[in-house]
């Protein structure tokens, strides 16, 4: 992996690097501002608290960090080194089911109320998720590197939520949740199926080698094209770098797993009409997304500058309101926290592989980023915030009567 990659997903360094202080010593000299006490009791968290969730500061302007920036803040001062939690996950957990985010917009700053109002304009006016925009992500995201996705995946090199109905590894819920697509889908021999947003293949070969069709999977990130197909290359696979918009034919079937997160509420419609186009009359889709259980008009600031630029989360509302023009939802299946436990065991693998990672070029800082961003998914689902979905669709011509699996 280039040098350059990294310092993209990284964005930009602090000026300054903040110096570690006793939290001891910071404890006495800097009481924690009366707002932010107040907003972190709610979530019975406690600033230099003794249990392993409270947050630990190490230096006293985290809370001008958290003030200012709210989420963008938090996250920023985490990587920097400036507080600690022994439980990530709980600690982000306890502060996103009390919704302190919502309640610091109302007490921050001027500057950070300026900057939430803008982000809400700039969402407003400007189509954050175009075709010029598309490869972004993937540039910024999915190009990290295949050996840091090799270390923290299992090995199908799945980068979506498992199904842990009966599974009892990460390696068995990714297999299942594989086997559950193919099952929900009908896949039978000869079928023609697109991938939309493919990452390395995982779907894409699975299918070909367990149900005998042909695949044609599409992707934004050139490593993971690269990757996928290197592993297909003795199956009826194909696998193109494009954007979604650019895509035409005819398919059985069609399925897209962890991309609807980057399409983006002012293109839903066309993206649910491009479906309907491409399917058969008789054909189906399966869409598997992350989903928000409110809508939301912009996504969070850190992750939106340090992980996934430009997406956003739909709701419930916003998928069904999109796509009923044109096709008809056979079947919806949540199952969210799913998600907690998968991110967990992904982090579990990042953890147990950091020397080997920190030999292939990624530090301590980039590993605190990971860590936090990591954790902070697996509060997002904990919390019920976040949930996950599994849709059928068909179009309305379609005869036969669709009979889902679980």
């Amino acid at each position: 992996m280039q040098a350059s990659s990294r310092s993209l997903l990284l964005g930009p360094r602090q000026a300054t690097q903040p110096s570690p202080i006793a939290h001891s010593e910071a404890s006495d000299r800097h009481a924690p501002p009366a707002v932010l006490q107040d907003l972190a009791a709610q979530a019975d968290v406690v600033f230099d608290g003794s249990r392993p969730w409270d947050i630990q500061v190490r230096d006293p302007a985290f809370y001008r960090r958290v003030l200012q920036g709210g989420s963008l803040g938090l996250g920023e001062s985490y990587v920097d080194g400036m507080w600690e939690a022994d439980q990530l996950d709980a600690t982000l957990t306890r502060l996103l089911t009390a919704r302190s985010e919502k309640a610091l917009k109302g007490s921050g700053s001027w500057a950070l109320r300026t900057r939430l109002a803008l982000a809400v304009l700039r969402a407003r006016l400007i189509n954050r998720q175009s075709g010029r925009r598309a490869f972004e992500v993937g540039e910024r995201h999915y190009d990290a590197g295949n050996d840091l996705y090799r270390l923290m995946l299992d090995p199908s090199m799945t980068y979506s939520c498992g199904y842990w109905a009966q599974a009892e590894d990460l390696e068995g819920a990714q297999s299942a949740k594989l086997e559950l697509i193919c099952d929900k889908l009908a896949l039978e021999p000869g079928q023609r199926v697109l991938d939309v947003g493919c990452g390395w293949g995982g779907f894409a070969e699975h299918a070909a080698r367990t149900r005998g069709v042909e695949v044609l999977g599409i992707t934004v990130s050139r490593e993971q094209a690269a990757f996928a197909r290197e592993r297909c290359a003795d199956l009826p696979v194909a696998i193109q770098l494009e954007d979604y918009r650019k895509v035409h034919g005819k398919f059985d079937r069609v399925v897209s797993v962890g991309m609807f997160e980057h399409v983006g509420q002012k293109n839903y419609a066309e993206f649910f009409t491009r479906i309907a186009d491409w399917l058969a009359p008789d054909g189906l889709c399966l869409l598997q997304t992350i989903g928000s259980r409110s809508h939301q008009a912009v996504g969070d600031a850190w992750f939106d500058k340090y992980i996934f630029p430009n997406g956003q989360l739909p709701s419930a509302e916003s998928i069904a309101a999109a796509s009923r023009a044109h096709l008809i939802i056979e079947d919806w299946h949540a199952f969210g926290r799913d998600y907690d436990r998968t991110v967990m065991a992904w982090w579990d693998n990042v953890d147990r592989q950091r020397q080997e990672l920190m030999a292939a070029g990624y530090d301590e800082r980039f590993l605190r980023m990971w860590r936090y961003y990591l954790m902070a998914s697996a509060g997002f689902f904990r919390s019920r915030h976040g949930q996950l979905w599994q849709l059928v669709l068909s179009r309305p011509d379609r005869h036969e009567t669709y009979r889902s699996v679980r």
